[in-house]
């Protein structure tokens, strides 16, 4: 399937992904944000609310990205991003951080994809392209041991093709593991019924986010329906 992607003139941008995907993240959340549009997530968090960010590198208690005085080369989180640690802040060594994620110590886990399937399993390190650069970092580990699971990404390639789809054809980083996507267009659960939309971006009709899914889109429950 190959649609046209018009979603740049409806619909939300980057920044008001992150920022709807905030709003469901309950306060005093320990969390792991995957590198980057998803780090976003990190600038929307509402006021009065409180997440311990985690990153699998050995922090927990990140911090912001730092002002160029502050900057210590050596302080960075699993991205190579550099950041800072705040007060109560706590450094651990590489198993240790994965032994928190594998213990299900983490509440949620936000990261990008390139493909979600109606029934969870998710693709988002490999293409499987035979120059494809083989990069799954820590997220086979995220998926398996975090909590909640939920993806950040735009609802079509650059091409029009679509993220949400019947199965996925790239190579799975997970088993049936995504509860929530947030994309350009709309809110959508996984469910055993598949996919439940929740909310649709402004502007955008049920009609012009289902043409651009790859995979049946339930309507919105009559109860959630604005």
């Amino acid at each position: 399937m190959s649609t046209p992607n018009d979603a740049a003139q409806v619909g939300w941008s980057r920044e008001e992904m992150a920022r709807r995907a905030a709003l469901d993240i309950p306060d005093g959340s320990y969390v792991n944000l995957g590198i980057g549009m998803p780090e976003l997530i990190a600038r929307f968090v509402p006021e009065g609310r409180e997440l311990i960010y985690h990153t699998e590198n050995g922090l927990l208690g990140m911090g912001p990205s730092p002002s160029e005085d502050e900057a210590d080369p050596e302080l960075i989180n699993a991205g190579k991003r550099q950041v800072t640690a705040l007060p109560g802040a706590a450094f651990f060594q590489h198993p240790d951080s994965f032994a928190m994620i594998r213990g299900g110590h983490i509440d949620l886990c936000v990261l990008g994809a390139l493909q979600v399937a109606q029934n969870g399993d998710l693709a988002n390190w490999s293409t499987g392209a035979p120059d494809a650069i083989p990069a799954v970092g820590g997220a086979m580990d995220l998926v398996q041991g975090v909590k909640n699971i939920f993806v950040l990404t735009q609802h079509n390639t650059k091409h029009g093709d679509p993220k949400l789809v019947e199965r996925c054809t790239y190579p799975l980083t997970g088993v049936g593991v995504v509860t929530r996507i947030y994309t350009d267009l709309a809110v959508v659960e996984v469910t055993a019924d598949g996919f439940q939309l929740v909310e649709l971006a402004p502007g955008v009709t049920y009609e012009h986010a289902a043409e651009r899914t790859g995979a049946p889109l339930l309507p919105l429950r009559e109860e959630v329906v604005r």
